[in-house]
């Protein structure tokens, strides 16, 4: 067989051996380049992997910051399922709601052991140990579908409150008790003076039952002042139950009607379709909205306009009446609800100051704006129950 290499031409040799080398040159170039390419994401992925364990590591140390947190949290933390599954409770919630455990259903608990209240999202939990007022309030968690219960304990607060209120009572029984001293004076005086006359011999028929007369009207005016005395008192001790407000207002509008027609006095009534429950004494209720109305028809000229609207807004309703009589100045209105002040000769001074108590005790509130020469607007606010049907 002949030799191939021996017949190769040397130049072939060479040109073969030049391309052999430079081959190899470009291999070793990509080699090192490759090996360069390695180190630098080698380098990088160390740079990520130190990146992600320090973010897990933060992520970790909030967790349980996050964890310490909501175990030392005074205020209940309750998260529960789309369906009301209690998924988890932390510490303060295990002790405000207990027996209440993971798994439960919240709103069976929330119906069988819990009493609500006037006040929008304040509940009443009865316990052997003593009754607990809770605030409880809800929120969705984002991007989740599970929402999120605060529950904060205000039982120390709401005894404060009523420590509060008493005290308030009481320092308002005090200038009651000098304002009815100065109250009762002058009609007992007057009723002593026609009692006097009475034992006159000589006294003619006539002017004994004159006499008589002005002295009964004088004790049942001094009657009138201690039983309004008597409900500024004890207005807050009056039992409560689920009353009727469109109902109520529409008996107090027949009530007084006769006595607008005398004075030719149109009452403009607003009323809402559906009956509007609220949590009060039903006779008080009554008495309140008696009151304002006579106060406009007394505030009002003949042949002119009351109004008496109802409505409800949310989780509460507002009652308003309003006159187009004299008005009142800003002075006035300051001092409009305290006990004995009055602008009216024949005035108790009680009324109003009776209306603010009743409203304030319903958890309401009560306002009027008024300018002279303006007429008046009464407004009075009152937490609706949220379940009508519930009674």
């Amino acid at each position: 067989m002949p030799d191939e290499s021996a017949s190769m031409n040397p130049r072939d040799l060479e040109e073969a051996f030049s391309l052999f080398t430079a081959a190899s040159r470009q291999l070793s170039d990509a080699y090192a380049d490759l090996q360069q390419q390695v180190e630098f994401l080698t380098t990088q992925l160390e740079i990520a992997n130190g990146n992600l364990r320090r973010e897990l590591e933060e992520k970790a140390a909030l967790s349980r910051r996050l964890a310490h947190l909501l175990a030392c949290l005074p205020a209940g933390v309750v998260e529960l399922e789309a369906d009301g599954t209690i998924f988890a409770l932390n510490p303060a919630a295990t002790e405000l709601l207990a027996p209440l455990t993971v798994g439960e259903n919240w709103h069976r608990f929330l119906s069988d052991k819990l009493q609500s209240t006037p006040v929008t999202d304040i509940w009443v939990y009865p316990r052997a140990q003593g009754a607990l007022r809770l605030s409880m309030v809800e929120s969705d968690m984002p991007e989740e579908d599970r929402r999120i219960l605060l529950v904060h304990d205000l039982t120390a607060s709401w005894a404060l409150e009523q420590a509060l209120t008493q005290h308030k009572r009481l320092a308002s029984m005090g200038e009651m008790a000098a304002g009815l001293a100065h109250q009762l004076r002058t009609p007992l005086a007057t009723a002593l003076l026609y009692a006097g006359h009475l034992s006159r011999a000589e006294l003619a028929e006539a002017d004994r039952i004159k006499f008589g007369e002005k002295t009964t009207a004088r004790l049942r005016h001094l009657e009138t002042l201690i039983q309004n005395m008597l409900r500024f008192v004890r207005g807050q001790d009056m039992s409560l139950e689920p009353v009727g407000l469109v109902a109520t207002v529409t008996e107090a509008a027949q009530t007084l009607q006769p006595q607008m027609d005398i004075r030719h006095l149109r009452l403009s009534l607003k009323l809402p379709e559906d009956e509007i429950l609220i949590l009060a004494n039903r006779k008080e209720l009554l008495g309140v909205i008696l009151n304002l109305l006579d106060n406009a028809m007394l505030a009002s000229v003949d042949d002119s306009e009351i109004g008496l609207s109802l409505e409800r807004v949310g989780d509460n309703a507002f009652l308003r009446v309003s006159d187009a009589g004299c008005g009142m100045s800003a002075q006035v209105q300051a001092r409009l609800f305290e006990p004995f002040f009055t602008t009216r000769k024949e005035g108790t001074g009680l009324g109003l100051a009776i209306v603010r108590n009743l409203i304030t005790h319903w958890h309401g509130d009560v306002e009027v704006r008024s300018a002279p020469g303006e007429g008046s607007v009464f407004t009075l606010r009152l937490p609706a129950r949220r379940d009508p049907t519930n009674v």
